[in-house]
């Protein structure tokens, strides 16, 4: 049986572990040149450990450090994995995050970057900018059973710290596709599906294809013009309330979940 690693202590700022973490956490772009990402809080990392994966470290202040001995007992954590243990103080200017229950972290190796799979439910993201709309999208695209997310350029950072924090651990079960070309879209092999406020089938009223994928566009000016002539299907969800148009992450929730419920609706 491998022996528990000790906590190693770390009580310095200028500690280049911490510098490193304090570059993950303030610069939402600095995983893909780190190769790892900065997972924070209990909620995140059990995700991320539930799906099996192995993070490079695990970080915690002593306040957190009963997390990682919980993981640790039961198996979830590898003993070999280090734990780096911080000061209460280092690990607060860490954090963005105000309560003390994130004072543990992981940091987690982000995978390479992926080709496309094909005949796989899917979520495309053409210029998505909010950080929170596309966490709440992945969230919503894992519940309701699309594998797969694929992010056009100009879409925010998917493993940036506030997507993350907004995803609440669905990252660590999709295969995220990023900074890709409209050309990749042909790889998919599945209908395209798209959202408009002002015409197209019913959503409530249509048949939906499975496998398929919708699409997504920037929260002002919607899907651009060029991918919405490669729509197989047009939809429009009901609003008797009278407003404009739905958040994109508030629609995409309801897309969604119209294509599994065609599909799993009976179980």
């Amino acid at each position: 049986m491998t022996p528990q690693r000790p906590p190693e202590p770390i009580a310095s700022r200028d500690n280049p572990r911490v510098k490193r973490l304090r570059r993950l956490v303030q610069d939402g772009g600095a995983y893909r040149r780190e190769g790892v990402v900065w997972v924070e809080g209990d909620h995140l990392c059990r995700a991320l450990l539930t799906r099996g994966w192995r993070p490079e470290a695990v970080v915690a202040s002593p306040a957190g450090l009963a997390w990682v001995q919980t993981w640790q007992r039961t198996g979830a954590l590898a003993p070999d994995v280090p734990v780096w243990l911080l000061t209460e103080a280092l690990m607060a200017q860490l954090s963005p995050l105000e309560s003390s229950s994130a004072r543990v972290g992981c940091l987690a190796p982000v995978p390479p970057t992926q080709a496309v799979q094909a005949g796989v439910p899917t979520v495309v993201l053409d210029r998505l900018q909010d950080p929170g709309n596309v966490g709440s999208i992945l969230r919503s695209a894992a519940a309701f059973g699309f594998r797969q997310v694929v992010a056009l350029r100009g879409t925010a950072a998917l493993w940036s710290p506030k997507v993350l924090r907004a995803g609440m651990g669905a990252h660590f079960g999709l295969a995220l596709v990023e900074a890709v070309d409209v050309s990749c879209l042909a790889d998919l092999q599945v209908p395209l599906l798209a959202t408009s406020s002002h015409h197209g089938d019913w959503l409530h009223e249509t048949r939906l294809p499975w496998p398929c994928a919708w699409l997504l566009g920037h929260e002002g000016q919607g899907v651009r013009s060029d991918l919405m002539a490669q729509a197989a299907q047009t939809v429009r969800v009901i609003q008797p309330g009278g407003e404009e148009s739905l958040n994109v992450a508030a629609a995409a929730a309801i897309c969604l979940h119209a294509s599994a419920a065609a599909v799993f609706g009976g179980l």
